[in-house]
């Protein structure tokens, strides 16, 4: 959506079967034809995985308008995440980029509210949010109703000033703009969220052992991943405030081999691939700029007698993979958290311009990384 790529965790579908099992239940409260209250609940559940999708979109739009790119939307166990391709680089990108979901949740709770009272009146709507059984609700009332305050209670969760909750975020803004120390930020924003996820766990025990409700486990498995999500926040910024003056200049190989555009797919294949028996070779155009990677099987596929007629451009279109590049003047820690880097092993290090300057792999990363940070 919007080039965006969606995906979905196994784990989803867990949550999914919990969501749709746990609601056949409420909606049979209502509704005395079993049919209708499994076919209400599986139209209830995937609306509101559609509403945290909307919910990622907005953090995804703002990112990519903030010039942070996106390489995909994630459902799984506890909603959904925006994996950004990097983090802020501004107090104000941050709380942008971290605002703009809890806007869209809070719009949608408007929208159903209002479209809830418009079908219902305010008090069959308000019979609705609570499942009363008693009060006639009919079905799309009962839809919009839950939609209205299930969204509604994560927008208040999520709001909670701990990360990596939205609210989390928020906060880390708030104090990296007052302070402009981002590590600071950071450490303050994850070491409210790892009190929120101590505070949440210690309801889910309440509720397990107390109140005899197996829903206390799901706030304990919250609880660890929040608390865990917290910790390494904080240690990755720890971890990035060293790596901060490192560049991606300074690990790269300042002298790439890479093939032109205009070069016969014959050259290619006998004056690189042979040659030095690499799987794949950067391209460039006629001005240096990066144009994108030709792979040895992709000339392999090509019959020979065809080679001598054919140049690499036409293999290579010039408009590479957004995850395939880096800036030189990017930090090292930019560069741990690119998704391209594990994907390929390798980037290809351009400058504002995209001309090709140099190549990055995994091994002159880690390399970088103990010299960078030796054992104390």
């Amino acid at each position: 959506m919007f080039g965006i790529r969606i995906g979905v965790n196994p784990s989803w579908f867990i949550v999914l079967f919990l969501i749709i099992w746990s609601l056949s239940d409420e909606f049979r409260r209502v509704f005395d034809s079993d049919t209708e209250a499994f076919a209400l609940a599986v139209v209830s559940a995937l609306l509101f995985f559609g509403s945290i999708l909307l919910h990622e979109l907005g953090h995804a739009l703002v990112s990519i308008r903030r010039g942070i790119e996106i390489d995909g939307i994630d459902l799984w166990l506890f909603g959904g995440v925006a994996r950004m391709r990097r983090d802020s680089d501004s107090a104000r990108t941050e709380f942008l980029v971290a605002v703009a979901g809890p806007l869209v949740t809070l719009a949608i709770v408007v929208g159903c509210a209002l479209a809830g009272v418009a079908v219902a009146g305010t008090e069959g709507f308000g019979n609705a949010i609570t499942f009363d059984s008693s009060a006639g609700v009919g079905p799309v009332d009962a839809v919009l109703g839950y939609l209205t305050w299930i969204n509604a209670f994560l927008l208040v969760v999520n709001l909670l000033p701990g990360f990596p909750l939205d609210g989390g975020r928020i906060m880390r803004s708030i104090v990296w703009w007052r302070t402009g120390d981002r590590v600071r930020a950071t450490r303050v924003a994850a070491r409210l969220g790892l009190g929120f996820a101590y505070l949440l766990g210690a309801f889910g025990v309440y509720a397990v052992f107390v109140l005899g409700s197996s829903w206390g486990i799901l706030d304990i498995v919250l609880a660890w991943f929040l608390g865990q999500a917290a910790r390494v926040e904080e240690a990755q910024s720890t971890l990035a405030s060293k790596l901060q003056a490192v560049s991606v200049a300074d690990v790269m190989d300042a002298e790439p081999v890479a093939i032109p555009t205009g070069a016969r797919l014959d050259q290619a294949f006998d004056e690189f691939f042979l040659r030095y028996g690499w799987p794949w070779f950067p391209v460039v155009d006629s001005a240096g700029r990066f144009a994108g990677v030709l792979r040895r099987e992709q000339v392999e596929q090509v019959d020979p007698d065809d080679r001598r007629e054919r140049t690499v451009a036409e293999l290579v279109p010039g408009a590479p993979d957004g995850d395939l590049s880096v800036r030189v003047d990017d930090s090292l820690a930019a560069l741990l958290r690119s998704e391209g880097l594990r994907r390929h092993g390798a980037l290809m290090a351009v400058d504002r311009d995209g001309v090709l300057r140099g190549v990055v792999t995994l091994d002159r990363v880690r390399r970088a990384l103990r010299a960078s940070l030796p054992a104390s």
